[in-house]
């Protein structure tokens, strides 16, 4: 059972409650994915000290494998966190993704490197990848369902726009981080102790989001799903068949969102001349024009729909993509790339603002944290971990930097599109 279709009634106000609950949800995760997102940003210096090969392309593969299994992983977070979120709560989700995060991020920090230890430094490099994969695919779920159940009737879009928000926020502090050590330190520096920076501060950030999670109470509509549960056993027959959905509405999300934004980094520097440091700088601006317009669009889709907005943004991925990355590639300068990335940041705003509530309300509460974080990461896993990779590999393959865009990133947004278009819309439903 979906929400109904009875229009939400009229604008309710923030109570201080929901007001702490999701200020404490959006802090957590943007620390969290600042720690999970920092790795792609540094991923020269990581290949040269855990991937060491003569060969640059294989070395730069490796490593964006390795970010890729963290995706693998995503999946089996989904389905076991999400579904400790469903049976005992979103709060003991959220405290339980932090913490695995923080082991994870830690251990990436102190870890030795292939020089110092051998084949033992990347195998542990993917473990621990794997480690924070888990933590990354129960916290999605987990939290955009604690945003969603805690916003007023008729605010939806907008409050759950600040999951994708605070989970830009945290890559857009990775990328900020890492293109002010990569400023300020020299690159030998970065190669050999200056990546480790981002990674330490992260966990000590993270202990901050423990204990503010660990002060907010449970959603409401959780709780008054578990005072009905006795009553009636809940109908679970329907969620795989929502999950798919799910899965569908994810695919053009997550690679628009891994392709135009963590990736964008390395293609600039090999293919649009930029230098290591405006790579990271014009991707750090993408970012933040990101950041700025998904709560506008998440405002906006609570007054004409959700559905409007997404279908745009496939859209204009569609019709944008090849020249903007043709641009690109032919050499623009760094004034160019920055206005091209500040496109592409609005192109996944369109997406990001409605699409933490469109994609909640596909579900009832019971179904929720389970199948929606189940759906939502395995696109992720099978579209949306492996962009980098599968850029790299396009590029090396056909000899087109074109490739990505072409091949991978049109094709998959019209597979959305498609999925989008046959969707009932939810903005004026009510939440199960």
């Amino acid at each position: 059972m979906q929400g109904t279709v009875a229009a939400a009634g009229p604008r309710s106000a923030l109570d201080p409650r929901a007001r702490k609950a999701i200020s404490a949800a959006c802090i957590g995760n943007m620390l969290e994915w600042y720690d999970f997102g920092v790795y792609a940003f540094l991923a020269g210096a990581i290949s040269a000290a855990f991937f060491p090969s003569g060969d640059p392309t294989a070395s730069l593969l490796a490593t964006f494998a390795a970010y890729g299994v963290g995706f693998l992983a995503r999946p089996l977070g989904g389905a076991v966190i999400g579904r400790l979120g469903d049976r005992r709560g979103r709060k003991v989700a959220l405290v339980l993704t932090l913490l695995m995060m923080a082991l994870g991020t830690i251990g990436l920090g102190l870890l030795p490197t292939y020089a110092q230890i051998g084949i033992a430094a990347p195998v542990l490099l993917v473990t621990l990848r794997i480690l924070q994969g888990i933590a990354a695919g129960g916290e999605w779920g987990a939290s955009t369902a604690f945003i969603i159940e805690w916003a007023p009737e008729g605010r939806r879009g907008l409050f759950g726009s600040f999951q994708q928000v605070s989970t830009a926020s945290g890559i857009l502090l990775g990328s900020g981080v890492a293109a002010l050590l990569t400023s300020l330190l020299s690159p030998e520096a970065m190669l050999a102790w200056g990546w480790r920076i981002p990674f330490l501060l992260g966990a000590s950030l993270l202990v901050v989001g423990i204990l503010i999670r660990r002060s907010v109470d449970e959603t409401p509509v959780f709780e008054a799903e578990v005072q009905e549960r006795k009553a009636a056993a809940a109908p679970s027959e329907s969620g795989p068949r929502l999950g798919l959905r799910a899965f569908g509405f994810t695919i053009f999300w997550t690679v628009s969102y891994y392709m135009l934004l963590s990736y964008m980094p390395t293609f600039t520097q090999k293919f649009g001349a930029l230098t290591a440091s405006q790579a990271l700088w014009s991707n750090t601006i993408g970012l933040v024009a990101m950041v700025l317009t998904v709560p506008v669009f998440g405002h906006l889709s609570d007054r004409i729909g959700r559905k409007p907005l997404l279908i745009a943004s496939a859209v204009a991925a569609i019709l944008l993509s090849y020249p903007l990355f043709r641009v690109v590639a032919d050499g623009a300068g760094f004034l160019t790339v920055v206005a091209i990335q500040v496109v592409f940041g609005v192109i996944v705003a369109l997406y990001s603002g409605p699409g933490p509530a469109a994609i909640s309300e596909i579900f009832p509460s019971h179904l929720r944290s389970t199948w929606m974080s189940i759906g939502y990461t395995l696109a992720v896993a099978v579209f949306g971990g492996f962009a980098p990779f599968v850029a790299t590999w396009l590029i090396a393959a056909t000899g087109s930097a074109l490739a990505p865009a072409v091949a991978y990133l049109i094709p998959m947004a019209a597979v959305t599109l498609a999925v989008l278009v046959r969707m009932p819309e939810t903005g004026r439903a009510r939440l199960a």
